[in-house]
């Protein structure tokens, strides 16, 4: 009888000390989602300064900083087709450090490398897709082309005569491109740079006859008549362009040039401080100044999914992307 008495003590004992450790986490979490955020915060951007992902980070940050009351920092981590900033943040194990990124990261770069620094289940947390947005294909003054069809002539009659920027092996870029090239059967030269903002430049230049680029990053550029728009990566013609056809209109409707951008933590973030910063950012986005120059205004379109949506959803795009990333005959 003692036996059991003391059996039974031990394991009341081992109940009650568990009890008091998840109330004792319980409260711990809550404080910190209370507190948050009492120091700054860093957003990392695998990609370089200047271009339209950095842009509207900036532009995000800016916002966070007036409503949290505290420094809010973007971290361009460029490199390795955005491996370099996803690795950092997925590592980082601090609740002051964010991701924003696009769908390269989690989408993309899983069918490209044969093992990733990084897991999207392993090591972050959704917390909301900000925008999307489909790129425009364009071509530098000099070349001399004007339309898509001018575009194939020229490449049809000297073949690796025209060339194209991208930002890198693997990245959105180089897999519309080679998967134009596969579906036409064209000729066309590769040449990667650091970043968005110089393969652009490098259009803009005439170092390359072509690129592909987001609507904020070609816009001056077109009004100054420097590039001209061919092509749109869209379902549907862009409100900005509406003069420029997609490229499923020209024929190439498995051509993908669509783009999301999405905000992430690291895995250890409490799911209460996720749920804070998921609120905070849908309310900057959602602000009529905000959602007019920052994100209509630039062409993109709002997106504001939630941590559950958002993850559903990036797990349905890296099936799908599958396909596309084996037509397009790239693999790093």
């Amino acid at each position: 009888m003692l036996k059991y008495f003391r059996t039974s003590l031990a394991g009341g004992c081992k109940a009650l000390c568990l009890i008091t450790a998840l109330i004792v986490g319980f409260n711990a979490t809550q404080s910190l989602a209370q507190d948050w955020p009492n120091k700054g915060i860093k957003i990392v951007v695998p990609y370089p300064a200047g271009g339209g992902v950095d842009l509207l980070a900036r532009a995000l940050a800016y916002k966070l900083q007036e409503k949290w009351q505290q420094t809010v920092t973007i971290d361009n981590r460029l490199g390795a087709n955005t491996l370099i900033g996803a690795e950092a943040v997925a590592h980082a194990n601090d609740p002051y450090t964010l991701l924003l990124t696009t769908d390269a990261t989690f989408t993309i770069n899983p069918h490209l490398y044969s093992k990733l620094p990084y897991d999207l289940d392993r090591d972050f947390l959704t917390i909301t897709q900000l925008v999307a947005f489909s790129q425009m294909l364009v071509v530098g003054q000099r070349t001399g082309i004007n339309s898509m069809a001018e575009l194939m002539e020229v490449a049809k009659a000297k073949p690796q005569a025209l060339s194209y920027s991208s930002y890198g092996p693997g990245s959105q870029p180089q897999l519309a491109t080679e998967m134009f090239k596969q579906k036409s059967g064209l000729s066309i030269l590769h040449v990667p740079y650091k970043g968005i903002p110089q393969a652009i430049a490098a259009v803009v230049a005439d170092e390359v006859s072509m690129s592909w680029s987001g609507i904020v990053s070609a816009k001056p550029y077109i009004a100054n008549k420097r590039i001209k728009a061919v092509a749109f990566g869209g379902k549907t013609r862009s409100p900005a362009f509406p003069e420029v056809p997609t490229m499923s209109e020209l024929g190439y409707p498995e051509v993908d040039a669509n783009v999301w951008v999405g905000l992430f933590a690291p895995r250890s973030l409490p799911a209460l401080v996720a749920q804070k910063i998921n609120k905070d950012v849908l309310n900057v986005l959602n602000d009529p100044s905000f959602k007019a120059n920052e994100i209509e205004a630039k062409g993109y379109d709002y997106s504001g999914l939630g941590p559950d949506e958002f993850y559903k959803f990036i797990k349905a795009e890296l099936a799908s992307r599958k396909t596309a990333v084996k037509l397009s005959g790239v693999s790093l």
